[in-house]
């Protein structure tokens, strides 16, 4: 298995390679994305943050909440948010239920129940289990934490809608299939799920906005 994370274009370039090799379907798809972004962020209790703000509204919004987000702290950690006031930090336009996720994120981070530096060596299964003790935090976001602030290689949110279509185009099916099925469907993809789950968003961003096709 490759453990090399998903740090750079080379890597994500390899991986994908390995993927192709592993499911032959993937080879037009991979030459009709062209570019496959990376999408690397930063980790840490600012990864956590940014990713939290950027739920469930587009991406012009999410852009423009974490610009006023970031801008009431000097350095976006744990403690210089639990030192902000709550009509501030809501001021910047998060919702009720993402200030106070990110309440539980901080204070876990404070007492040592959760140490962003250890998540890197756990095994992914621990690593979820430990996000998603914290109140607010479910399995989808602590997925997309290690995909994008760990680089991690072989994570696949199934639970994300996008990818749900994406699965269920490539394998021919009528229904989009749910989180189970597509995670199950996604397991031929290991251990390269990592590169595929960045093949799917891009591919669903082909399909949608060049070719116009309705999924």
């Amino acid at each position: 298995m490759h453990k090399e994370r998903l740090k750079s274009k080379e890597v994500l370039a390899a991986h994908l390679d390995g993927l192709a090799a592993r499911d032959p379907r993937l080879k037009p798809v991979i030459a009709q994305c062209e570019e496959v972004p990376l999408r690397e962020t930063e980790d840490g209790f600012e990864g956590m943050a940014k990713i939290v703000v950027g739920q469930q509204v587009s991406v012009a919004a999410a852009s423009a909440i974490w610009g006023r987000f970031a801008s009431l702290m000097d350095n976006v950690c744990a403690t210089e948010f639990l030192a902000h006031r709550e009509e501030d930090v809501r001021g910047a336009g998060l919702s009720a239920n993402k200030f106070r996720t990110l309440c539980a994120v901080a204070e876990a981070e404070r007492t040592g129940d959760l140490r962003f530096e250890k998540l890197a060596d756990l095994p992914p299964e621990e690593a979820i289990e430990t996000l998603t003790r914290i109140k607010g935090i479910g399995p989808w976001t602590a997925e997309i934490y290690l995909l994008f602030c760990l680089g991690h290689p072989d994570i696949f949110p199934a639970g994300d809608l996008a990818l749900q279509k994406m699965v269920g185009h490539i394998n021919g099916l009528e229904d989009v299939p749910k989180e189970k099925e597509t995670r199950a469907l996604a397991e031929i993809w290991s251990p390269y799920r990592g590169a595929a789950s960045r093949l799917m968003w891009r591919y669903f961003a082909v399909l949608r906005d060049k070719e116009g096709i309705v999924l």
